[in-house]
């Protein structure tokens, strides 16, 4: 007995160790962060940095807009994010409630195997084979645009959604739906009405998951995004997303001048944009988690 708690107090104190060093290691960067992006607004202020519309960081004199680049982080988020939702839930409720058990034994497997490809390599996919399939079939100037990278990101996500909502859905009790059944309702009547809102909270998680990772991915967007700092006209126009532009130009700024410190601004306001959409997400899924014990 005194071992056993010996091991629970050791186990307690580790984890609460790893825990308090997560936290101190994102407070460093986030303080890193900082005191490397706020010395721009001694040369611009804080409303002509984030709704100024060009970005000639080297010119003369320059020019430190990044309106542009929030526009394109955002377009492309909710464009991917039009596609990957929809498309990775509806794939989670077949697999858990219409799908054969040995269809889904094959194909959830493949799923989760397709969340594991390295960013760069679906880049390259978009890049090589996506975008001149869309400049032939569309009439365009380049394949390298806003909604070749959209669609990147939304086949970046779906595994991701997919899975989690699956597990979510196939944690459902069973005794529900048997007393759906019972009552006399279809198998699409048990779907929509009773599996989908017991699964709210967990197909929002996945949702949250899903999206984190288009609003803060970098490979994909700097390879078929098109690096063009303009606000996009149409589906089809090149943009630069926020991550994008940092990763391009971060390599070529010298250290200490304008041109760094707006980089590193650029990251603050990329900080603050998760930071917002994760506790929109959260908000969301909270009420949805209530909506769905409602239902029941």
């Amino acid at each position: 007995m005194a071992n056993r708690q010996t091991t629970e107090r050791t186990m307690r104190g580790l984890f609460f160790v790893i825990a308090t060093a997560s936290i101190g290691i994102l407070f460093l960067i986030m303080l890193f962060l900082f005191r490397e992006g706020l010395p721009i607004f001694k040369t611009v202020s804080v409303k002509d940095f984030i709704f100024g519309k060009y970005w000639y960081p080297t010119s003369d004199p320059p020019d430190f807009g990044i309106f542009s680049l929030i526009v394109a982080s955002v377009a492309v988020t909710a464009v991917s994010g039009a596609m990957a939702v929809p498309l990775g839930v509806m794939t989670a409720i077949y697999l858990s409630e219409i799908a054969m058990p040995r269809v889904s034994q094959i194909v959830k497997p493949v799923v989760e195997l397709l969340a594991a490809l390295p960013s760069v390599v679906i880049g390259f996919f978009g890049m090589v084979l996506v975008a001149p399939f869309l400049q032939r079939v569309f009439d365009l100037p380049t394949g390298l645009n806003l909604f070749n990278a959209s669609l990147m990101l939304a086949f970046m996500s779906i595994p991701t959604i997919c899975s989690i909502s699956e597990d979510a859905i196939h944690s459902v009790p069973g005794a529900l739906r048997e007393a759906s059944v019972a009552l006399g309702a279809t198998q699409l009547q048990t779907i929509v009405r009773v599996v989908v809102p017991a699964s709210l909270s967990g197909i929002s998680t996945a949702v949250i998951l899903g999206l984190s990772r288009a609003v803060g991915e970098t490979m994909v967007v700097l390879m078929v995004a098109g690096g063009a700092a303009m606000l996009p006209g149409s589906l089809f126009d090149p943009v630069r997303p926020m991550p994008a532009s940092i990763a391009a130009e971060m390599a070529e700024a010298p250290i200490g001048s304008e041109h760094y410190y707006a980089l590193f601004a650029t990251g603050i306001v990329l900080f603050f944009f998760t930071l917002l959409f994760n506790i929109v997400a959260d908000t969301i899924a909270h009420r949805y988690a209530q909506v769905g014990e409602a239902s029941l």
